[in-house]
């Protein structure tokens, strides 16, 4: 037998050693890293796999009108969620939820019997503060009430089309809750609670809340004043014409603002599901295309007084009620013609074959330059989703008969927003700017201002002297002509009457128009423009002075005054017709005893308050017009 010598096996032994030293050397190495290094991760691991989320929705950002007025907000809405493995009696539980929460029993304990770490129940999906009491006061193991919110909108039909609407998760599907949705939406939070294998609470481990961010609120330049005078007036029209649809636009020509929008039909945006998606998805002043008809004209008659083609005032034009071109007979609305007229006169009969020749001077090509130059054939660009673009003609395609039917509106297509800021620009001076909805975004926590819109100026049109002609003429319109029913007392009115036949499968339908009106005032200096289109209004004559010209004299007589834009000098007098009521000015009764004011034998009827010998304040105020007859109320001392 070998025998080996203790010197070997001291080598031996101390090999051992050194190895076993390094070998835990290493183990407390890794240890010390496993500690140090990696013990804030595997705790965040571990925690990860202890804890259990209970989510918290953001604030959806408000939506205001320019003075702040609030027309989209949130109003709080509670949802249920459970922990399945905290639930000791899933039978029971799922019973008594059913009951409160008005559901189904069996798909409630299908969820609460769930593998899973945490279910939403959609019986509990924005539930009312009532009811979440209801289920608070069940005090069940493993349910759990998370704040939610969902979308209120204050003023229902209001303003529908524009605002659009959120689904169930507050997210944005139409308008501007769609096409501003990242900026509204916000970023969620969460309470985090830690529970171990079981699904059971660890009592020693504190909770943890992750607050969420609320979104940016949205404010436009919608003035919900203006607003308002339209949804009015779009009712009362409704109701009286029962059109196949309206539209009104207004907008600031001097910076492109929308400050109002509307159309019908219309729909309540909380409960959009219960409408036909034609009506929620087409939001008409920008989606819808149509012959614009007579408010064409206002471009034509543009293009004609910047080139030099017209002098309004000294030459003549003789409308024998027709007009043949290119071997078609291009007919005036009015029966025999109107004879021997000025241009201005042409402007104020909205005479078509008058506007032939104005077409005819241009020529097609300079006509078309103008119309494009004007904003027609492109989108405008305006902040919302679905904008159409318009028809032209082709220039290989216009002929004689296509330059004449253009010249006065006839043959092409535009939607309502492109006719608005091409109006603007023919009033304002010349500039075409971009129409626009959204003014600014606003942080809600701090109210700095995180984006904010400003006037985008395309191209300078026509000139500022052509702009001060087209607006004369078109007040004379008002004032003179066949846009008579837009007159408004003490404010400079002027505008464009229009009236359009429909078309369908290449075919003019009969007795079926689009009748529309286009203003703006004052016209010495345009501060608001309003165009109203009504979509074959019923038992009426359909012609656009006769049904959109007194719905725009109507919103912009109230809406100038909501403006506290003072009332103006030097108005053209209107011409008056056989079935115009008699206007009078109500006179100063202040300090006349009612002997004094029965002596003057004014065409009013008196009605007095109080019981003294003098009048210290009167409705009507002094100035103002009313019809020969009209009631005056008189208050005594």
């Amino acid at each position: 037998m070998k025998r080996v010598s203790a010197v070997t096996v001291r080598k031996r032994l101390s090999f051992i050693l050194i190895a076993g030293l390094f070998i835990f050397f290493i183990i407390d190495v890794r240890l010390g890293y496993v500690q140090f290094g990696m013990g804030k991760s595997l705790t965040d691991l571990a925690r990860d796999s202890w804890s259990r989320n209970i989510p918290f929705e953001p604030e959806r950002g408000e939506i205001l009108d320019r003075n702040g007025v609030s027309i989209a907000e949130n109003k709080s809405a509670p949802t249920v969620y459970v922990i399945p493995r905290q639930i000791e009696d899933p039978a029971g539980t799922a019973e008594k939820l059913a009951k409160v929460l008005d559901g189904s029993k069996e798909d409630i304990y299908q969820r609460v019997s769930k593998n899973s770490s945490i279910e939403r129940l959609p019986e509990g999906r924005k539930i009312t503060f009532e009811k979440a009491k209801e289920v608070q006061a069940l005090d069940l193991k493993g349910v759990y009430i998370a704040e939610d919110s969902k979308r209120h909108y204050p003023f229902g039909k209001y303003l529908s089309h524009v605002l659009g609407f959120t689904g169930i998760d507050n997210q944005g599907l139409a308008g501007l809750e769609l096409y501003y949705d990242k900026e509204l939406k916000g970023e969620k939070g969460s309470v985090q609670f830690f529970s171990d294998a079981k699904g059971k609470r660890m009592p020693e481990m504190s909770d943890e809340f992750d607050p969420p961010e609320d979104g940016y609120n949205l404010k436009l330049t919608i003035d919900t004043k203006i607003q308002s005078i339209i949804e009015r007036e779009l009712d009362n029209a409704e109701a009286q014409y029962n059109p196949d649809g309206i539209i009104s636009i207004a907008m600031d020509p001097n910076t492109g603002e929308i400050l109002g929008m509307s159309s019908r039909p219309s729909f309540d945006p909380a409960d959009f599901q219960n409408v036909p998606q034609e009506v929620y998805n087409r939001n008409l002043p920008i989606w819808s295309t149509y012959e614009p008809g007579s408010t064409f004209k206002i471009i034509t008659l543009a293009a004609a007084l910047e080139e030099g083609k017209v002098d309004l005032e000294e030459e003549h034009f003789h409308d024998h009620g027709s007009v043949k071109v290119g071997g078609a007979n291009l007919r005036c609305w009015k029966s025999g013609g109107h004879g021997d007229q000025t241009f201005l006169e042409v402007v104020q009969n909205s005479c078509n074959p008058g506007f032939v020749e104005l077409g005819q001077r241009l020529g097609k090509e300079k006509l078309f330059d103008y119309i494009r130059g004007f904003g027609f054939g492109e989108k405008t660009g305006i902040d919302l989703a679905g904008e159409g673009t318009g028809i032209l003609f082709k220039m290989d395609q216009v002929g004689p008969v296509e330059l004449a039917t253009t010249s006065f509106g006839q043959g092409v297509s535009v939607t309502p927003i492109q006719q608005v800021a091409a109006v603007a620009a023919a009033v304002n001076g010349g500039t075409l700017y971009q129409p626009y909805i959204a003014k600014e975004l606003v942080d809600p926590r701090t109210g700095e201002v995180v984006m904010r819109k400003t006037p985008v100026s395309k191209r300078k049109v026509i000139s500022e002297s052509t702009s001060k002609e087209v607006r004369y003429a078109l007040e004379s319109v008002v004032a003179q002509g066949t846009g008579g029913n837009a007159f408004v007392d003490f404010y400079r009115v002027g505008g464009k009457t229009g009236t359009a036949q429909k078309a369908k499968d290449g075919r003019y339908l009969e007795n079926n128009y689009v009748v529309s009106f286009i203003g703006f005032a004052p016209a010495d200096d345009p501060q608001i423009v309003v165009y109203t289109a009504v979509d074959n209004p019923k038992g009426t004559v359909q012609f656009g002075g006769t049904v959109a010209a007194p719905i725009v004299g109507n919103i912009l007589e109230d809406a100038l005054q909501a403006m506290d834009i003072k009332p103006r000098e030097n108005q053209i007098e209107k011409e008056k017709k056989w079935n115009d009521p008699v206007m009078i000015t109500v006179p100063d009764l202040k300090g006349m005893t009612i002997k004094e004011i029965q002596q003057q034998m004014y065409n009013l009827q008196l009605k007095t308050s109080g019981e003294g010998s003098k009048v210290i304040q009167q409705s009507p105020k002094p100035g103002a017009k009313v019809e020969e007859g009209s009631a005056i109320r008189v208050y005594l001392e």
